[in-house]
Protein backbone atom coordinates (compact mmCIF):
# COMPACT_ATOMS: atom_id res chain seq x y z
CA UNK A 1 0.00 0.00 0.00
CA UNK A 2 2.21 3.16 -1.04
CA UNK A 3 2.68 6.04 1.51
CA UNK A 4 2.15 9.30 1.11
CA UNK A 5 6.12 10.40 1.31
CA UNK A 6 6.85 7.12 -1.20
CA UNK A 7 5.40 7.74 -4.88
CA UNK A 8 6.47 4.38 -5.97
CA UNK A 9 7.54 2.02 -2.99
CA UNK A 10 9.12 -1.04 -4.51
CA UNK A 11 8.52 -4.21 -3.94
CA UNK A 12 11.37 -7.48 -4.63
CA UNK A 13 10.27 -10.57 -5.82
CA UNK A 14 12.35 -13.30 -5.12
CA UNK A 15 11.67 -16.16 -7.49
CA UNK A 16 13.17 -18.38 -9.86
CA UNK A 17 10.10 -19.17 -12.33
CA UNK A 18 10.01 -16.54 -14.70
CA UNK A 19 6.43 -16.85 -15.79
CA UNK A 20 5.39 -16.51 -11.92
CA UNK A 21 7.94 -13.46 -11.26
CA UNK A 22 5.81 -11.62 -14.37
CA UNK A 23 2.80 -12.87 -13.19
CA UNK A 24 3.82 -11.22 -9.97
CA UNK A 25 4.59 -7.87 -11.54
CA UNK A 26 1.51 -8.03 -13.44
CA UNK A 27 -0.86 -8.18 -10.71
CA UNK A 28 1.21 -5.93 -8.16
CA UNK A 29 2.38 -3.05 -10.50
CA UNK A 30 -1.46 -1.90 -10.45
CA UNK A 31 -1.90 -1.57 -6.96
CA UNK A 32 1.13 1.23 -7.01
CA UNK A 33 3.97 -0.78 -6.44
CA UNK A 34 7.48 -0.89 -8.46
CA UNK A 35 7.85 -4.78 -9.06
CA UNK A 36 11.30 -6.09 -8.78
CA UNK A 37 12.57 -10.23 -9.51
CA UNK A 38 15.35 -11.58 -8.62
CA UNK A 39 15.79 -15.27 -9.76
CA UNK A 40 17.88 -16.11 -7.02
CA UNK A 41 19.33 -15.14 -3.95
CA UNK A 42 22.97 -13.97 -4.72
CA UNK A 43 20.67 -11.27 -7.06
CA UNK A 44 17.88 -10.50 -4.38
CA UNK A 45 20.90 -9.67 -1.83
CA UNK A 46 22.62 -7.12 -4.63
CA UNK A 47 18.78 -5.78 -4.73
CA UNK A 48 17.92 -4.98 -1.05
CA UNK A 49 21.20 -3.11 -1.16
CA UNK A 50 20.52 -1.25 -4.03
CA UNK A 51 17.35 0.11 -2.84
CA UNK A 52 14.79 0.25 0.56
CA UNK A 53 11.62 -2.49 -0.30
CA UNK A 54 8.32 -2.27 1.22
CA UNK A 55 8.33 -5.92 0.73
CA UNK A 56 9.64 -9.09 -0.31
CA UNK A 57 7.79 -11.57 -1.66
CA UNK A 58 10.40 -14.83 -1.00
CA UNK A 59 10.51 -17.95 -2.44
CA UNK A 60 12.31 -20.93 -0.59
CA UNK A 61 14.00 -23.34 -3.26
CA UNK A 62 15.80 -21.22 -5.21
CA UNK A 63 19.06 -21.78 -7.19
CA UNK A 64 21.50 -20.99 -4.98
CA UNK A 65 20.42 -21.87 -2.01
CA UNK A 66 17.36 -21.26 0.74
CA UNK A 67 15.53 -18.64 1.16
CA UNK A 68 15.62 -19.07 4.65
CA UNK A 69 18.92 -17.78 4.78
CA UNK A 70 17.81 -14.42 3.40
CA UNK A 71 14.65 -14.12 6.15
CA UNK A 72 17.70 -15.10 9.02
CA UNK A 73 19.91 -12.87 7.53
CA UNK A 74 17.88 -9.54 7.10
CA UNK A 75 16.45 -9.90 10.81
CA UNK A 76 20.22 -10.80 11.98
CA UNK A 77 21.22 -7.51 11.32
CA UNK A 78 18.02 -5.81 12.23
CA UNK A 79 16.37 -5.04 8.79
CA UNK A 80 12.42 -5.60 9.48
CA UNK A 81 11.24 -5.00 6.11
CA UNK A 82 7.82 -7.00 5.93
CA UNK A 83 8.63 -10.73 4.05
CA UNK A 84 5.99 -13.14 2.54
CA UNK A 85 6.93 -16.30 2.30
CA UNK A 86 5.57 -17.56 -1.28
CA UNK A 87 6.64 -21.43 -1.55
CA UNK A 88 5.71 -25.05 -2.49
CA UNK A 89 6.65 -26.24 0.52
CA UNK A 90 3.69 -27.07 2.68
CA UNK A 91 5.62 -28.85 5.35
CA UNK A 92 4.41 -27.23 9.40
CA UNK A 93 8.12 -27.32 9.74
CA UNK A 94 8.65 -24.77 7.43
CA UNK A 95 6.01 -22.85 7.97
CA UNK A 96 7.26 -22.30 11.68
CA UNK A 97 10.86 -21.63 10.87
CA UNK A 98 9.95 -19.35 8.82
CA UNK A 99 7.83 -17.55 11.50
CA UNK A 100 10.38 -17.97 14.18
CA UNK A 101 12.95 -16.45 11.82
CA UNK A 102 10.54 -13.24 11.62
CA UNK A 103 8.82 -13.85 8.36
CA UNK A 104 5.28 -12.01 8.00
CA UNK A 105 3.04 -14.19 6.37
CA UNK A 106 3.34 -17.89 4.28
CA UNK A 107 1.73 -18.71 1.46
CA UNK A 108 1.90 -22.00 -0.13
CA UNK A 109 1.58 -22.70 -3.73
CA UNK A 110 -0.16 -23.02 -6.28
CA UNK A 111 -2.16 -19.83 -4.72
CA UNK A 112 -5.38 -17.29 -5.76
CA UNK A 113 -3.96 -14.19 -6.97
CA UNK A 114 -6.62 -12.50 -5.09
CA UNK A 115 -5.04 -14.15 -1.54
CA UNK A 116 -2.02 -12.77 -2.33
CA UNK A 117 -2.81 -9.28 -2.67
CA UNK A 118 -5.25 -9.62 -0.08
CA UNK A 119 -2.48 -10.27 2.06
CA UNK A 120 -0.01 -8.10 0.40
CA UNK A 121 -2.04 -4.99 1.36
CA UNK A 122 -2.79 -6.73 4.86
CA UNK A 123 1.06 -7.03 5.78
CA UNK A 124 1.02 -3.24 4.63
CA UNK A 125 -1.71 -2.23 6.93
CA UNK A 126 -0.30 -3.91 9.96
CA UNK A 127 3.20 -2.37 9.17
CA UNK A 128 1.86 1.35 8.80
CA UNK A 129 -0.37 0.60 12.24
CA UNK A 130 2.70 -0.83 13.94
CA UNK A 131 4.67 2.71 12.43
CA UNK A 132 1.98 4.96 13.55
CA UNK A 133 2.10 3.77 17.20
CA UNK A 134 6.16 3.54 17.49
CA UNK A 135 5.88 7.19 15.88
CA UNK A 136 3.53 8.36 19.19
CA UNK A 137 4.74 6.03 21.91
CA UNK A 138 1.64 8.10 24.06
CA UNK A 139 -0.55 7.04 21.23
CA UNK A 140 -3.49 4.62 23.38
CA UNK A 141 -4.66 1.16 20.99
CA UNK A 142 -8.11 1.27 21.24
CA UNK A 143 -9.97 -1.76 19.40
CA UNK A 144 -13.32 -2.38 20.36
CA UNK A 145 -13.95 -2.18 23.99
CA UNK A 146 -10.37 -2.69 24.75
CA UNK A 147 -8.08 0.32 25.14
CA UNK A 148 -4.37 -0.35 25.92
CA UNK A 149 -2.07 2.80 27.28
CA UNK A 150 1.54 2.56 26.70
CA UNK A 151 2.43 5.43 28.98
CA UNK A 152 0.55 4.72 31.79
CA UNK A 153 0.64 0.76 31.55
CA UNK A 154 -2.91 0.96 31.83
CA UNK A 155 -5.77 -1.49 30.16
CA UNK A 156 -9.28 -1.07 30.44
CA UNK A 157 -12.24 -3.39 29.17
CA UNK A 158 -15.50 -1.48 28.28
CA UNK A 159 -14.73 1.29 30.79
CA UNK A 160 -13.48 -1.13 33.63
CA UNK A 161 -10.07 -1.24 34.29
CA UNK A 162 -8.21 -4.79 34.10
CA UNK A 163 -5.37 -5.77 35.99
CA UNK A 164 -2.67 -6.90 34.54
CA UNK A 165 0.38 -8.44 35.83
CA UNK A 166 3.77 -6.67 34.23
CA UNK A 167 4.09 -9.42 32.03
CA UNK A 168 0.51 -9.80 31.08
CA UNK A 169 0.68 -5.76 30.34
CA UNK A 170 4.17 -6.52 27.96
CA UNK A 171 2.86 -9.79 26.41
CA UNK A 172 -0.65 -7.84 25.56
CA UNK A 173 1.51 -4.71 24.42
CA UNK A 174 3.69 -6.87 22.07
CA UNK A 175 0.89 -8.62 19.87
CA UNK A 176 -1.62 -5.39 19.88
CA UNK A 177 1.12 -3.21 18.92
CA UNK A 178 1.54 -5.56 15.77
CA UNK A 179 -2.03 -6.97 14.88
CA UNK A 180 -2.45 -9.41 12.53
CA UNK A 181 1.52 -10.70 13.07
CA UNK A 182 1.22 -14.37 13.96
CA UNK A 183 4.15 -14.72 16.80
CA UNK A 184 5.54 -17.88 17.81
CA UNK A 185 5.68 -19.14 21.70
CA UNK A 186 9.67 -19.07 21.23
CA UNK A 187 9.45 -15.49 19.93
CA UNK A 188 7.24 -14.29 22.37
CA UNK A 189 9.45 -15.46 25.30
CA UNK A 190 12.28 -13.90 23.26
CA UNK A 191 10.38 -10.38 23.02
CA UNK A 192 7.85 -10.52 26.33
CA UNK A 193 10.48 -12.65 28.76
CA UNK A 194 13.86 -10.96 26.78
CA UNK A 195 15.24 -14.81 26.15
CA UNK A 196 14.55 -16.30 29.88
CA UNK A 197 14.64 -20.03 28.51
CA UNK A 198 14.15 -20.61 32.41
CA UNK A 199 10.63 -19.69 31.24
CA UNK A 200 9.10 -22.55 28.53
CA UNK A 201 6.87 -22.15 25.50
CA UNK A 202 4.23 -23.59 28.47
CA UNK A 203 4.82 -20.33 30.60
CA UNK A 204 3.02 -18.56 27.24
CA UNK A 205 0.59 -20.70 27.26
CA UNK A 206 -0.62 -19.89 30.74
CA UNK A 207 -0.27 -16.05 30.54
CA UNK A 208 -1.74 -15.95 27.59
CA UNK A 209 -5.03 -17.91 29.48
CA UNK A 210 -4.53 -15.36 32.16
CA UNK A 211 -4.38 -12.63 29.99
CA UNK A 212 -8.09 -13.89 27.95
CA UNK A 213 -9.61 -14.19 31.51
CA UNK A 214 -8.95 -10.35 32.43
CA UNK A 215 -9.57 -8.56 28.85
CA UNK A 216 -11.45 -10.94 26.76
CA UNK A 217 -15.46 -11.03 27.02
CA UNK A 218 -15.64 -14.71 26.91
CA UNK A 219 -12.12 -16.01 27.02
CA UNK A 220 -13.72 -19.24 25.23
CA UNK A 221 -13.76 -17.65 22.09
CA UNK A 222 -11.28 -14.78 22.53
CA UNK A 223 -12.02 -11.57 20.50
CA UNK A 224 -8.60 -9.94 20.33
CA UNK A 225 -5.83 -12.49 21.33
CA UNK A 226 -6.36 -15.54 18.75
CA UNK A 227 -4.60 -18.88 18.74
CA UNK A 228 -2.74 -19.73 15.56
CA UNK A 229 -3.20 -23.21 15.59
CA UNK A 230 0.39 -25.29 15.37
CA UNK A 231 1.99 -21.81 15.12
CA UNK A 232 1.56 -19.34 18.14
CA UNK A 233 -0.54 -16.28 18.72
CA UNK A 234 -1.92 -13.45 17.15
CA UNK A 235 -3.87 -10.14 18.17
CA UNK A 236 -6.83 -9.21 16.03
CA UNK A 237 -7.62 -5.92 14.94
CA UNK A 238 -9.96 -5.23 12.22
CA UNK A 239 -8.79 -2.09 11.16
CA UNK A 240 -5.77 -4.13 9.79
CA UNK A 241 -7.14 -7.31 8.90
CA UNK A 242 -10.39 -6.56 7.48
Amino acid sequence: MPTATQSHPSVLVVEDEPDLGRLLQLNLTPLGFEVDVAPDLGSARRALRARERVLVILDLTLPDGDGLDLCRELRQRQDYTPILILTARADETDRVVGLELGADDYLVKPFAIRELTARVKAILRRVELARSIQADPDKRLVVGGLVVDPTSRGVTVDGQRAELTATEFDLLLQLASNPGRVYTRTQLLDLVWGGSYGAQEHTVNAHVNRLRAKIEPDPGAPRYVHTVWGVGYRFHDPRAEA
